[in-house]
């Protein structure tokens, strides 16, 4: 009876045991990834976290990283702590990496350097050794800033044409307009081109007038990888004011240039009568020269001995006289071709002194639209370096987070450790007890079996005072 006591109470010690041991030796860890996607850009490095928890050293066990849609579809294999490049799918060598020094820590996050498009997709984080695996996905996007610049003028409603530009996205994005209070503005469809590295090219273009205001922002978004640049405009009061004075100002110079043209028309019309009349008069004086001539010689003829002194000096004079009047005719002609030569390059360097104004006015529009330009860059530029501090901010705020928990963690293992070591005092100080039970059981039993053995020497007596020798 007493040995079946004693065995019923080893079951009992012996299962508290194991469950103490269970309990306090830790149970089985499981490898945590991140639930999100991770998000990553073209160029970059990323890190695909991934971790034992609680931490166990693998430093020495079978590390794979793989990817189920590639053939072959290891991205990175540790066995025996080196690293198996020959095993990589060829996109991958020299790209993939662990923390060599976090490994005894659980930390078997993977670090892919120079991150390409082809690398998005579904990575599983796997130890054959434990049969522990864990799936992350990989988001790889491309961004930049757009680019504003003045397309040109909308004569119908005297507003401005604002072209937006930007290149390198991926995937393809949405571009939006903006006033100066957030209102988005309705405007033409966005071209997107896709190149032959699958970036994509997107542009859109609006037109605007003094009822939208002066700033205007351009938004190019992408919201798969959470990722949105913009750029800002002013285009000055004046801009407009120009471009209307410039509208009436080309309308002005239409109709003068057609007036100056029928102008043109009707004065030559004028110079070809008077060339006309000047060509008949000329062929009448050299007709009447004929018939002076003629006349002077019948003349000379006649009376050759009375006018052999006084006749050719009046015909001498007459010829000057006519010479004279033809060099003052040929004159009046070159004047008169000089001045419609000379109004005609005034008119030309008159429209070209116009066409140039209106270029340097333009230009210098655009000067202070690039100045505001620049002053929005630098504006986003220190919005950028608040930004920054404020990031580096919270990086502290959560290493020291970290550190605190670290202690945190360190101080509860030490309690779990201590609570350990006393609860394997008690179950050995139960074992003790357990073994001394057992010891005193076996010297009982041998007493017992003694007294029996005397009282079978003495005798069978019954009647011969049995108490007293109880008593003793």
């Amino acid at each position: 009876m007493n040995q079946l006591c004693i065995r019923s109470s080893l079951r009992t010690i012996s299962v508290l045991v194991v469950h103490l041991l269970i309990h306090f030796c830790g149970g089985q860890s499981r490898l945590v990834s991140s639930p999100q996607p991770v998000v990553a850009k073209v160029g970059d490095d990323v890190i695909l976290p991934c971790h034992l928890e609680p931490a166990v050293d693998v430093a020495t066990k079978t590390l794979e990283w793989t990817r189920p849609d590639l053939d072959p579809r290891y991205v990175y294999v540790q066995r025996s702590s080196q690293d198996y490049e020959d095993m990589k799918n060829p996109s991958y060598k020299g790209r993939t990496s662990l923390f060599i020094d976090e490994l005894k820590r659980g930390n078997i996050s993977l670090k892919l350097s120079n991150v390409k498009l082809a690398d998005e997709g579904k990575y599983r984080c796997y130890i054959p050794d434990r049969n522990e695996e864990s799936f992350i996905d990989l988001v790889v996007g491309a961004f930049s800033s757009p680019g504003i610049s003045l397309a040109g003028t909308d004569e119908s409603s005297s507003g401005v044409v604002l072209q937006c530009e930007s290149k390198g996205w991926y995937p393809e994005p949405e571009v939006l307009w903006l006033d100066g209070e957030g209102n988005v503005l309705s405007a033409g469809p966005t071209e997107k081109v896709r190149g032959p590295d699958d970036f994509y090219t997107v542009s859109s273009s609006v037109t605007v007038d003094k009822r939208h205001g002066h700033r205007f922002t351009c938004r190019v978004q992408q919201n798969n990888i959470n990722q949105t640049r913009e750029t800002h405009i002013h285009v000055p009061d004046d801009f407009f004011k120009v471009e209307s004075r410039s509208s009436a100002t080309t309308v002005g110079l239409a109709v003068s240039l057609a007036v100056s043209i029928m102008l043109s028309l009707l004065l030559l019309l004028l110079l070809c009568k008077k060339n006309m009349s000047k060509r008949n008069q000329m062929d009448e004086v050299e007709s009447e020269d004929q018939n002076e001539t003629k006349q002077t010689g019948r003349i000379q003829a006649a009376a050759s001995s009375f006018s052999s002194s006084v006749l050719p000096v009046s015909i001498k004079r007459f010829h000057e006289e006519k010479r004279r009047r033809m060099e003052a005719e040929r004159l009046n002609n070159d004047l008169e071709t000089t001045k419609q030569e000379l109004e005609g390059k005034l008119t030309k360097t008159t429209n070209q002194l116009q066409k140039e104004k209106q270029e340097v006015e333009t230009l210098n529009i655009e000067l202070n639209c690039k100045k505001e330009e620049l002053e929005g860059n630098q504006t986003t530029i220190n919005e950028l370096h608040e930004e920054k501090k404020k990031r580096q901010e919270e990086v502290t705020t959560l290493k020291n987070q970290l550190i605190k928990l670290e202690g945190k963690l360190t101080k509860t293992n030490n309690e779990l450790q201590e609570e350990k070591k006393k609860r394997q005092e008690e179950v050995e100080r139960l074992k003790k007890q357990l073994q001394d039970e057992q010891q005193s059981g076996k010297e009982r039993g041998q007493t017992q079996e003694g007294a029996r053995g005397n009282e079978e020497g003495a005798g069978k007596k019954p009647t011969s005072s049995p108490e007293p020798s109880v008593k003793d």
